[in-house]
This record gives C-alpha cells, sequence and structure tokens, in this order.
C-alpha cells in the first residue's frame, strides 16, 4: 500500500512537473534529497543525544586534565616551606613571572610641636621603629616645614604624616609650631583652598597634655586632628593623648601612653604597608596567612582597643563630625527635629551609652546654635562690640616677598603694611556674593551699642600687630618686610559690613590720618547723606554691583525699599567729592555683565576718578546665594568687558591690570600725563594736605590731583608682568581647584 501510494505521488509530481515544464531526472534528484533530509529530521533525538555526549566526554577529560597536570612547581615550593625562607622566596620568585612591587607607603614624615623636647624626642624615637621597619621616616621641626608651599604634596607622594604636638600655655600651640597650627586653621575655613584640599592624606595625630588644666587640656592634638580632617585628610587611627598628669594618665604617665599608641601606630602602619584597608576579621578566604585560629585572640584584642576608646568615643565625635556624613548631612546645618531619627540611629551605631547620647545631642544643638551666631567671626579678631579685623591673605602674601594685591599695584600701598578693618560689622545689603554668607547682622540704620572710636583703632592695632608678630621666624618671610609690617601705614576699611553706619566714621578717619594712616573706605551707596558728611578719606569707594534697578535688587538685595534712589543719590554724593574717587564694578556672569550702557551712564552721573572692574569672587556653596563657579567669569572675559566699557567713556581709557586679582583699573585721562599715568598716591603728601585742611576748619581743600605719584612701568595695562611686581616672586600654589580669588 505504501509503496503504490508512493508511486502514485511519484507519478503525480511527475505530471505536475511536466505540465511546469520541469524535467523528470531533475524531479527524481529533488525528491531524493527530500528523503534524506526527512530521515534526519526523524532521528533528531538521537543525534541530540550524540552531541550531549560528544560535549560532555570532552568536558569531562579538560577537567581531569588539568586535575591531573598541576604545576609541579606547586608541589617543590612545598616541599620546601620547611626550608630557609629566603630559599623559599628564591624559588617562589624563579618560577612566578616578574612584576613590580606595588608600594603601599613610600615614607612616614613625622611633625612634632615641642617646647620642653618631650614630642621632640617621642619623634626620634617613633622614627627609628618606624625604620627598624623598613620603610623610609623623616623627623621635621614644624617650624622649619612650609605647609602652604609642601602639605598638598603629601596628598599624591603616598606617605604617612604624623603629629606629635604638645599644648602650651592657655590651650595655645608651642613656639615651634605656632605657624603651622595658624595657617592650618585659617585653611580648613577659607573658601579659597577648599574642603578637599588635602584629599588623600594620610595622617595620625598624637596629642602631648597635662589633664590639670581642665579647660585646655590636649587642645592643640584635637584642633590639629579636627583641622585635617575638615580638609578630608583621612587618619589612620584614632587620635592619642598622652597626659603629663600621673594620677589621670590611662598607662601611668606620658611616656607609657605614647609606647601603647606608638603600638598600635606600629601594626596600622604595617597593615598599610601590605596594602590592607581594613584590619583582618580572621575570616579569611584566601591562602594568606590569616587564620581563622587567631579569631578568638583577634577578638580579645579587639575587645580591649574597644573599652580603651570607649571613653573617647563621644568626644572623638563631636570633634570629627563624622556623623554627618553617615547620616548625609551638611557641616554647619542645623539640627531639624525631623533628622533625629537619623541622628540616633547613627548614635546606636557606634555604641555610645544613653546617657552619652543625651548629652551628644544637647551639645550638637547648643553648638549649633552657637555657631549660627558665632560662625562669623571665624579667623576675625573681635574689637567691642561692633567692629572687627583680619589679616588679610595679601598682607600675609607681602610679608614672604610673594606679591601684593590689586591695591599695590594700582595706588602703590605696601600690602605688608595695610591693616583690613571695619568699624560696623553690620550691613545693609545681603549680596549674592557676600564672602561672609550673610553671617553678619544687617539693619537699615545704627541700633548697636557704640564704641568710641579710639579704643575700636587702638584695639584694631595691637590685634593686627599681634597677627604680624606670629610671621616671625616662618620660612620665608623677609625680615626688614616683617619689621616693615608691625607699622601700620594703610587701612582698608572694606572687610566686611558697611562702615559708614558707624556713627563716628569721621572721628575714626580722623584719627587714622593723625597716626599717619592712610585711608581707603568702602561703601554700598545707600547713605547718599552720610557720604555727603565724609571729611576727606585717601580714596572712597562706592560699590556698583549693577547697572539697573531689577539687577541690583537681584544682586545687593538690599533691605531699603528705596534702595534705588538711595543708590542713584549716592552716585550723585560721589561726584561731588574733590579727593580721589572709585566706582567698584564686580562682575558676575549671566547676570550683569551684558549692561554695557546703562553702566556708562551710570559712570556719566558720578565721574568717578577711577573704575575697578573685577570678576566676582567664588566663596563656596551657601543656603543664602545661588552663586556657583559658573558665575566667576575668565580674566579675558573681564579684559573684554573693560575693554567694550573703556571704548563707551569718552574721558576714560585702560590704565592698570592685576591678572592674578582678575581684576583691571580705567582711569579718568587727567591722570594721563604727557603719555604717562600717575594712578599711585603720594601718601606722604596727602597726609600733608589732610592736616593743612583740618588746621584750616576746612576751609582750605585739596584735589585728587595734588597727590598723585608715578606709576610704574609694570603695573600698565598690556605689560609682560601683568601688574605682578618684578621685586617680588610669583607663587603658584599648587591646588587642585584653580585660585581666581583676589583681595
Amino acid at each position: 500500500w505504501v509503496t503504490s501510494k508512493f508511486n502514485h505521488v511519484i507519478g503525480k509530481e511527475s505530471e505536475a512537473s511536466l505540465t511546469l515544464g520541469f524535467p523528470l531526472a531533475s524531479q527524481n534528484e529533488y525528491s531524493i534529497t527530500e528523503t534524506y533530509f526527512m530521515s534526519i529530521w526523524n532521528k533528531r533525538l538521537y543525534l541530540y543525544t550524540l552531541a550531549a555526549l560528544v560535549f560532555g566526554a570532552w568536558f569531562l577529560l579538560k577537567a581531569l586534565w588539568k586535575k591531573v597536570s598541576l604545576p609541579t612547581s606547586q608541589t617543590r615550593i612545598k616541599s620546601l616551606k620547611n626550608v630557609d625562607s629566603g630559599v623559599y622566596k628564591a624559588v617562589k620568585n624563579n618560577e612566578q613571572p616578574h612584576t613590580d612591587k606595588v608600594v603601599h607607603v613610600s615614607g612616614v614624615k613625622i611633625f612634632y610641636g615641642s617646647q620642653t623636647g618631650t614630642a621632640k624626642v617621642f619623634a626620634q624615637e617613633l622614627s627609628e621603629e618606624v625604620k627598624t621597619l623598613g620603610i623610609t621616616s623623616d623627623v621635621i621641626d614644624m617650624k622649619d616645614y612650609d605647609p602652604d608651599d609642601r602639605l598638598a604634596d603629601e596628598c599624591t607622594s603616598k606617605s604617612v604624616c604624623v603629629f606629635l604636638v604638645a599644648t602650651y600655655t592657655d590651650g595655645e600651640p608651642t613656639e615651634n609650631a605656632e605657624w603651622f597650627c595658624k595657617w592650618l586653621e585659617e585653611a580648613s575655613t577659607d573658601f579659597r583652598y577648599g574642603k578637599t584640599y588635602l584629599k588623600g592624606l594620610r595622617y595620625a595625630v598624637f596629642g602631648l597634655g597635662n589633664s590639670v588644666y581642665v579647660g585646655h587640656y590636649n587642645t592643640v592634638g584635637k584642633n590639629v586632628d579636627k583641622w585635617l580632617w575638615m580638609l578630608s585628610g583621612m587618619r589612620i587611627m584614632t587620635r592619642g593623648e598622652g597626659d603629663c598628669n600621673v594620677v589621670k594618665s590611662r598607662n601611668g604617665s606620658i611616656q607609657a601612653d605614647f609606647l601603647a599608641w606608638k603600638a598600635k601606630f606600629l601594626n596600622r602602619l604595617q597593615s598599610l604597608a601590605k596594602g590592607e584597608k581594613k584590619k583582618c576579621s580572621g575570616d579569611c578566604k584566601t591562602n594568606g596567612s590569616c587564620k581563622k585560629k587567631n579569631r578568638k585572640e583577634d577578638q580579645v584584642v579587639e575587645k580591649q582597643q574597644q573599652v580603651e576608646e570607649k571613653t573617647s568615643s563621644e568626644e572623638e565625635l563631636m570633634e570629627s563630625s563624622s556623623d554627618e556624613d553617615e547620616t548625609g548631612g551638611k557641616s554647619g546645618s542645623v539640627v531639624d527635629m525631623e533628622d533625629l531619627g537619623n541622628m540616633m540611629s547613627s548614635v546606636r551605631k557606634v555604641k555610645v551609652s544613653l546617657h552619652h547620647t543625651l548629652r551628644y545631642l544637647v551639645y550638637r544643638s547648643v553648638e549649633h546654635f552657637h555657631c549660627s551666631f558665632t560662625s562669623f567671626f571665624t579667623g576675625y579678631k573681635l574689637i567691642g562690640s561692633h567692629s572687627g579685623v583680619k589679616l588679610c591673605r595679601w598682607t600675609k602674601s607681602m610679608l614672604r616677598g610673594r606679591g601684593g594685591c590689586y591695591k599695590h599695584t594700582f595706588y602703590g600701598i605696601e600690602s605688608h603694611r595695610c591693616m583690613e578693618t571695619t568699624p560696623s560689622l553690620a550691613c545693609a545689603n545681603k549680596c549674592v556674593f557676600c564672602w561672609r554668607h550673610h553671617t553678619n547682622p544687617v539693619g537699615t540704620e545704627w541700633r548697636w551699642k557704640m564704641d568710641p572710636a579710639e579704643e575700636i583703632l587702638q584695639d584694631a592695632m595691637e590685634k593686627h600687630q599681634n597677627m604680624i608678630r606670629q610671621f616671625r621666624g616662618v620660612p620665608g618671610v623677609k625680615p626688614e618686610r616683617y619689621e616693615e609690617g608691625l607699622v601700620v601705614k594703610h587701612c582698608a576699611l572694606s572687610l566686611v559690613g558697611e562702615p559708614i553706619m558707624y556713627p563716628e566714621i569721621n572721628t575714626f578717619l580722623r584719627l587714622l590720618h593723625s597716626h599717619n594712616i592712610s585711608s581707603f573706605l568702602v561703601t554700598n551707596a545707600q547713605f547718599p547723606e552720610e557720604i555727603r558728611s565724609l571729611v576727606p578719606v585717601t580714596q572712597l569707594y562706592v560699590s556698583v554691583d549693577a547697572s539697573t534697578k531689577d539687577s541690583l535688587k537681584k544682586i545687593d538685595r538690599p533691605l531699603f525699599k528705596d534702595f534705588w534712589p538711595r543708590f542713584l543719590d549716592s552716585l550723585k554724593a560721589l561726584g561731588e567729592k574733590r579727593q580721589r574717587t572709585v566706582y567698584r564694578l564686580t562682575l558676575v556672569k549671566a547676570w550683569n555683565v551684558e549692561e554695557l550702557q546703562a553702566y556708562s551712564e551710570l559712570i556719566a552721573l558720578g565721574q568717578p576718578d577711577f573704575i575697578e572692574v573685577k570678576g566676582v569672587t567664588y566663596c563656596g556653596e551657601s543656603s543664602a546665594s545661588s552663586l556657583t563657579m559658573a558665575n566667576v567669569p575668565w580674566h579675558q572675559e573681564v579684559v573684554s568687558f573693560v575693554q567694550q566699557l573703556a571704548d563707551m567713556l569718552p574721558q576714560y581709557e585702560i590704565a592698570c591690570e592685576h591678572e592674578h586679582s582678575n581684576c583691571l583699573l580705567i582711569a579718568h585721562t587727567k591722570f594721563k600725563v604727557d603719555g604717562e599715568w600717575w594712578t599711585w598716591i603720594d601718601y606722604e603728601r596727602f597726609q600733608e594736605l589732610v592736616q593743612i585742611y583740618e588746621e584750616s576748619g576746612g576751609q582750605r581743600s585739596f584735589s585728587a590731583l595734588d597727590y598723585v605719584s608715578k606709576t610704574p612701568l609694570w603695573a600698565l595695562f598690556g605689560a609682560q608682568e601683568q601688574g605682578f611686581d618684578p621685586d617680588d616672586t610669583r607663587f603658584q600654589r599648587r591646588s587642585k581647584t584653580k585660585d581666581i580669588s583676589g583681595c
């Protein structure tokens, strides 16, 4: 039946093929091929099984071969394990391919701050111990080390820095550590360095103190540890504290305290040298030397360490603020009630007792309240109830022969002899680029108890001189400039706030001039009547931060409702002054750089002698301002703006440039005599003129042209020096971020 059916199908196909015109032979070939493939398809299960068996056998043979053919070198090495370790290492090195050894610790640098020599002895002992581990070690006296030049290099050198610092009288650092600690404190709060300036620096701190002095026990060690952490340094171990008071010393004496800390440090250093990031817990699953049988011993040691460190856990939390990282909070933020759950959770994680937890929360609440009230005073020396003084970074720079500020370039002041102060911390504006982030008080009128001008000036000069004295013996400070810096010659009333709000501002100015101190007064153009009533000032500034009502409101955020009429009237009042006057323009990219025509109209209103144009300085993140680095113009952008603005002012030209401060000076052409600029100030002549003015009761006045001095070639716009004094040495800070800040 099958055969008949097959013949029947073949016959049908033949007929169809003939009908379609296909040859019969090709049809037979096609039928045979189809039959062949059909038979394979019907037997596909057997084929799959065969393929699986073949592949399975292949994998099995491969696994057996791998197991049987283990390298004979391993067997030989195992047989040599009981032989000398040096021979074992030699065999291992011969059998394995040569690879470069990874260095995890390049060396240890031990810094000491000592008054009696104890910390120095400890540093030398530690150095010898480190060398026995095969690691290089250097002992460094803090007074011989310039952190501004060299400390950032330690972040990438793979070295470990150890700080052995003693606390001296009243919680102050020792004499040889004064400058180092002063720099570290200022850098930790200075936005120009940034929060990550020392990221990558591995450090450990051991403090030497005496618990008899309760309020100052190990203050310096705690502060150094805190400041390094604030700059993103990485602690490799908990801070150690040595106590000279044998009654309360944890180990019986300060020497024993150091020995205990030193042992922990050396163990930690060995781990770092091996590349271990954390201490082994005893559960290693590798072929290393750590075995589970040592787990109990490790747990006992760890328990002992926890007991020893438990007493300082609360203190460590308060000082390091590490809990802020765990909870995702920002440094300096106020504790919210909704965040208490997260804070409690983080506290439980570090196993702080309930009593300590309550004390910790109370401490943080009080601390943040206190910080919100006093954070403005960081780095400042307060004077009385409403004044302040601070050492400008350009003063420090010129003391060391590293150049002066733009006022040195434009007007010839000696930056190392300039005192930056203010008789009024309060201000009537809340500018978006305020470098104090609005932590100072604000107001539209004087509402504070007034301190006498004599006391303010005397206290300011004393505090300024004390800050200068801290630079005695600092590496790089020029002796002659140090001596000159102790005598104040210039006063910049531009520290912060609105100096002109101080009711006795004229008395203060007269006192400055009576001490042969020149005056540079800056006002925010909101007090026109006070400007009119001012006595002669060496140079009077008005901040012109915007040229239209809307942009001024957006940038300066003034408190006065009639801020715009006050602003315009202040410019008119400035134009009535006979002494030197200056418009101070701060360019904020994407905010006020497109208002050239409006700026030219404001300049025509006040007719200032000079126009300073400066790129805004980014002062770090702040909840009070939306300013970012994107709003900071590059120097070439400032130059382009100034060139366009000068072209629109028929009686003004570009005179000077200070590239490092991102600042240029446009001067009235009356200061250009016979093709030469005379923008500098004859300070001695000014003092003579102002004395004659006072003695005549204001009858014998004088003008800006009466006390001019010739501008040096290096200070002029277009000079190769770009405003940097060739008598000094240009210093480029080795920082991770571009320094575009100015004075």
